[in-house]
Formats: structure tokens, C-alpha cells, sequence
């Protein structure tokens, strides 16, 4: 007995929405549940001073490394990875690189964090850098708020003599999205694209040579400019 057309077209139409929700659920499902830091962000950083903000840089995340530009240096960059740990500032044009050391506070803040104890990357990272007389950092969970429709959690870093930060985290992304050093200063992350980033941006360029400031200044040692008992000459260059 044949099917009547319009039965044949409803059940075409069942079948065809069964599908697609198979589709669905089993071919996108995953991807929607994809972390965030497995695909990568990018962001603009705004630094507030007396309730002005200018653009202090950009920066792009991927696996736990960080890419960091700032406009003092247009033709250079900075690279930390949380996981060796590292941080490099590169000037590619010369073919050179540097650590970072205390250049920068960006690079020691604005990286990857447990939401739960940011206070073990932000130590690991003064740390990295050379910073003394700061103790260990203890973190303490403050409230919550929103930044730009995304929720963080708000704590709050004591280190040091009586110093503290306050830090908005994002606990999808793992990461800041603001930091007060209470100094009158802050950071905030504006205009977050979640996309996927190049993974050559968070790599050395190839054929550069390392600078070291200490070699430098061994160099200059003996060398006839140097003057013994100089208390300049023997400082390294941050």
C-alpha cells in the first residue's frame, strides 16, 4: 500500500529534525564544551589613572602562554609562558632578546591563574622577575561582580609590607580581567575576542641571539671606560 504524500513529507520532516538534533548534541556538543584557553583569546589593555583611560597595549593567550605588546615599543613584544616559566622581552628587528625581569608589571600579573589561588602564579611570576622583599603572597576571595557582561571573581593579593592588590579573575578563562594595585593605577581588559590565536605569535623567532645585561657589564668591566667603584655601572638595566 502506498504512503500518502503528505504522510511520506511528515515523516521526511521527523526524520530530518532527528538528525539534526543528533548533529547536534553529538557533532557540536563537544565544541561548545571546549575551554576557552584551548581556542585562545585576544584583548585590549586600558590603564585608568584619576578616572582617565588611555590604551596601555594589547594582549593574545593561548595554553597558558601570553603575548604582550604596549605602544612604548611598537616593534617589540612580550613573551611569558607560565608553564617553563619564562618571560622574555623580544625586539625581533634587532635579533635579540632579553628577560623582562621588573620591565614590565603586566607580564607578572596578566597571566594565566588558578582561579581558586591566583596568589601561586602571581608569586611564581615576582619571583621569576627578581622582586625582592615581597614574602609570600596569600590570596582571600573578596565578592563578585561583572566586567563587560563576564563574571569574575573578585580577591584580594596581600604580599610585602602592608601591599595588596585586588584582582577580577575570570574563572573561564582562567585569567584577569582587571588588576588595582590600589596605587591610583589600574588594568582592565576591554573588547575580549575569544578566537583562535597563531600559534607562531607565542614562539622565539628564529636566529635570535639572547642579550645579556650581566655579560654586558663583565664586558665593560674590562674595558677602559670602566671606573672602579661606579655605582651606576654596575646596575643591570631593567
Amino acid at each position: 500500500m502506498k504512503v500518502p504524500s503528505i504522510a511520506l513529507a511528515l515523516a521526511r520532516v521527523r526524520l530530518g529534525v532527528l538528525i539534526g538534533a543528533s548533529v547536534v548534541a553529538g557533532g557540536f556538543g563537544p565544541a561548545n564544551a571546549q575551554s576557552v584557553n584551548d581556542r585562545g583569546f585576544s584583548a585590549d589593555i586600558i590603564m585608568t589613572r584619576d578616572q582617565v583611560a588611555v590604551p596601555a597595549g594589547r594582549l593574545q593567550v593561548l595554553d597558558g602562554r601570553v603575548r604582550i605588546e604596549i605602544p612604548e615599543f611598537p616593534n617589540a613584544f612580550f613573551l611569558v609562558d607560565t608553564a617553563k616559566p619564562s618571560s622574555y622581552f623580544i625586539r625581533p628587528a634587532m635579533r635579540m632578546y632579553m628577560d623582562a625581569r621588573q620591565s614590565s608589571v603586566l607580564t607578572r600579573l596578566f597571566v594565566p591563574v588558578d582561579p581558586e589561588d591566583p596568589c601561586r602564579q602571581w608569586q611564581a611570576m615576582a619571583q621569576l622577575a627578581g622582586v625582592a622583599g615581597q614574602g609570600d603572597w596569600r590570596c582571600e576571595r573578596a565578592r563578585e561582580e561583572q566586567i563587560e557582561g563576564r563574571n569574575t571573581v573578585v580577591v584580594r593579593a596581600t604580599f610585602g609590607p602592608g601591599r595588596e592588590y585586588l584582582g577580577w579573575i575570570d574563572p573561564l578563562r582562567r585569567f584577569p580581567l582587571r588588576i588595582d594595585p590600589e596605587t591610583g593605577i589600574s588594568f582592565t581588559l576591554a573588547n575580549i575576542h575569544d578566537a583562535a590565536q597563531p600559534v607562531a605569535a607565542f614562539e622565539l623567532p628564529s636566529g635570535l641571539q639572547k642579550f645579556s645585561p650581566e655579560a654586558l657589564v663583565d664586558r665593560i668591566k674590562q674595558s677602559d671606560v670602566w671606573v672602579s667603584g661606579s655605582s651606576d655601572a654596575g646596575s643591570s638595566p631593567r
